[in-house]
């Protein structure tokens, strides 16, 4: 596949992850309003998952023993990791502060490359990464409610720290001559993210009489199992599927600018699905987080003799067997 057209498919996958990705609170939030524990929901989902995925587990058996190490870092981070935190940070600070702290993730991951990696990084990406990060502020509206609760501000770093291990794991898992399926890597971090979750989530404790029953969409009784398909076929195995093949096919940086659009998506369906309105200044930021989403995703490689960070991915075979670029 020639460059830029491998480049275009990235960019498309990513895009449809964070649709994927950004229509789960919409179809969570109903189930959560009926009576369902949050980390419960957030249990059911990556179970159910898990088992879509498990004929897709059992036919990558061998990453068991080629790459353990990588399948229980995804399951622990880029699965649990995020989820937890995440839903333990907003029992503590408002949404929208979790949600801003939690998409600083591009600008670390920009900082991984940068002082871990050593690898330069384009003006554009970073500008990108910049203007994303503020167009989230309006889109959250993070002035609306700051709460300083330390222990809340950590577990929303958490999730961000574990956002950029969803990525540069993704990453990682393309460096050698061989490398690991990600529909593998998928699997088994969905089932190693469901058994860290059963840990914490204790669902053995859950009300399931409210699968039975209907949930309120915007005014509409929707069936809460069609809901909790939708969170788990669209928004976890579909989201992750594209998202770690569009890293992939992307880079970890412009993947993680990409994936801002989440917040967007997510804004955008509550407004349609649940009647939360938008206000023009979240209207400003979704604008602003799009732009910076072009501009990190269109950079151009600087004059280097080695790969920059937001342009063109690095072919495995120019990778070293740590996952450093070669120079």
């Amino acid at each position: 596949m020639h460059a830029s057209q491998g480049r275009s498919a990235g960019l498309g996958l990513a895009l449809a992850s964070a649709f994927a990705f950004g229509g789960s609170g919409v179809a969570a939030k109903p189930l959560i309003e009926a009576g369902l524990d949050p980390l419960h929901v957030v249990w059911l989902r990556v179970t159910g998952a898990a088992l879509v995925m498990l004929p897709v587990a059992w036919r990558h058996r061998e990453l068991l023993r080629r790459k353990p190490a990588l399948l229980a870092g995804f399951g622990l981070l880029a699965v649990a990791g995020v989820q937890a935190c995440y839903f333990a940070s907003i029992s503590r600070i408002p949404v929208g502060v979790a949600l801003l702290i939690e998409y600083l993730a591009p600008a670390l991951v920009l900082g991984w490359v940068r002082f871990v990696q050593r690898r330069p990084v384009t003006r554009a990406a970073a500008l990108g990464v910049v203007l994303a990060v503020a167009g989230l502020a309006c889109v959250v509206e993070v002035w609306s409610g700051l709460s300083f609760d330390l222990l809340g501000l950590l577990l929303a770093l958490g999730a961000a720290c574990c956002q950029v291990g969803y990525f540069v794991l993704s990453d990682q898992g393309s460096d050698e001559a061989r490398p690991a399926d990600p529909l593998g890597v998928i699997a088994y971090g969905l089932l190693f993210g469901s058994l860290v979750l059963t840990a914490v989530a204790r669902p053995w404790g859950m009300d399931w009489a409210v699968l039975g029953g209907s949930a309120d969409m915007g005014g509409t009784p929707a069936p809460a199992w069609l809901l909790l398909g939708w969170v788990v076929l669209i928004a976890t195995v579909l989201a992750y599927v594209t998202g770690v093949i569009s890293v992939r096919r992307l880079s970890p940086q412009v993947a993680g600018v990409v994936a801002c659009l989440e917040a967007v998506i997510a804004t955008v369906l509550a407004w349609v699905l649940l009647r939360e309105h938008l206000s023009g200044p979240q209207i400003l930021g979704g604008v602003v987080v799009l732009v910076g989403a072009f501009i990190a995703q269109s950079s151009a490689p600087k004059a280097s003799s080695g790969p920059v960070a937001g342009s063109e991915p690095v072919r495995p075979e120019e990778r070293l067997p740590s996952g450093r670029a070669a120079s």
